[in-house]
């Protein structure tokens, strides 16, 4: 019975700790996507509009006239 008065507040102080160390983690981005976007940037985007490399170029501009 005497080890639970030791026991009950050192796991408490542990949750807290380990807590800590998450939530320290959280914020300095250990967490976040690092292989994600290059995936993305080789999916075929549908519903994208078409860019300026996709239209013909004709040696100038329309405008310039």
């Amino acid at each position: 019975m005497e080890s639970l008065y030791i026991l009950v507040p050192l796991s408490v102080v542990l949750v807290f700790i380990i807590g800590a160390v998450f939530w320290w983690s959280l914020r300095s981005g250990q967490y976040d996507d690092m292989e994600g976007p290059a995936y993305r940037m080789l999916l075929d985007d549908k519903d994208a509009p078409p860019c300026d490399e996709d239209a013909p170029s004709g040696g100038g501009s329309a405008l310039r006239d």
